[in-house]
């Protein structure tokens, strides 16, 4: 008999979240199914996560887990989980509790109305200012460059058919984003609104520079927008210099020998220099991206399973 439902949640330093995690999952899906799964996906944690993950599935055989042999990161780890999951729907969560289990009735409850892809939208979210911020930042930014219009207040959060999860799992980007992805494939999307509650216990694993990076990857795999930037500026540039040298030329014919200063021809120098340095940067970005992905590697390699 098919499992109904899945559950992946990538574990990142959360082994005192593991216990609590467990018991609320399996509460909530239970009142819509007994016929489900949950899969924990061990992302390289330094702790004991992977401890915790095999004493839960000692006790529910429905409850499995996977242990990735180092850190590849969240979306790997989703990738793993989902390359496992055998539900008719998955639901993908965070580890935190900050997606709260209980709203898992409530989107399968909206995808049963004629949607494949159901998010959760966190109209209250219990975050900090600079957590709330960054992020509008970020899709503000995303958005623009990639041409989209991405939702600061979703996640990762939500439930999605296995037709939308197997045409993901054929994309063999080898930078990933999940919710990227998923809008990416075109299929109706519900919304369920939620609150985000606070993090069960520690702290966000991610630094401001970690933000940075992942931000830079996304952008760099998922548009190209930054290099026809690079073009238009580079005509205006030019477009400027030339109606500065008609000036000049007008000036010579007039007469007019103003002396040019050493500090504005530094000025421009260190200026053009500066843009060309720029944009071999954004382009050898745009050549490292397209070098991983002829490499064909693997996105995640697992290293143990427990409950399959």
């Amino acid at each position: 008999m098919s499992v109904l439902m899945s559950v992946v949640t990538p574990v990142y330093k959360a082994e005192t979240i593991v216990s609590e995690l467990s018991r609320r999952v399996v509460e909530s899906v239970s009142g819509i199914t007994n016929n489900f799964e949950v899969i924990f996906v061990s992302d390289g944690s330094p702790d004991d996560s992977w401890g915790e993950i095999c004493k839960v599935c000692g006790s529910d055989n429905r409850l499995k887990g996977l242990k990735l042999t180092r850190n590849f990161g969240q979306d790997y780890a989703i990738a793993a989980g989902l390359s496992e999951a055998k539900g008719d729907w998955v639901v993908v969560m965070d580890c935190d509790l900050q997606d709260n289990p209980k709203d898992i009735p409530s989107l399968y409850a909206k995808a049963l109305e004629g949607y494949d892809v159901v998010f959760a939208l966190r109209t209250e979210r219990k975050d900090g200012f600079f957590k709330k911020l960054s992020s509008k930042v970020f899709y503000a930014v995303f958005n623009y460059l990639t041409d989209t219009k991405q939702d600061s207040r979703i996640g990762n959060f939500g439930i999605f058919h296995s037709k939308v999860i197997r045409c993901v799992e054929q994309m063999h980007d080898s930078v990933r984003n999940f919710t990227t992805m998923i809008h990416w494939t075109g299929f109706e999307i519900g919304y369920v609104s939620v609150s985000r509650d606070e993090r069960f216990d520690g702290k966000s694993s991610y630094s401001l520079a970690k933000l940075f990076a992942y931000s830079k990857d996304i952008i760099v795999a998922f548009s190209n927008k930054p290099l026809t930037l690079m073009v238009k500026f580079g005509f205006l540039l030019s477009f400027f210099s030339f109606l500065v040298g008609i000036y000049y030329f007008v000036q010579y014919a007039k007469g007019v020998t103003d002396v040019v200063g050493y500090t504005s021809l530094i000025v421009s120098l260190w200026f053009l220099s500066g843009l060309i340095i720029m944009f071999m940067g954004v382009l050898g970005l745009y050549l490292s991206k397209t070098f991983d992905n002829t490499k064909h590697r693997p996105h995640f390699v697992i290293g143990e399973k427990v409950n399959f």
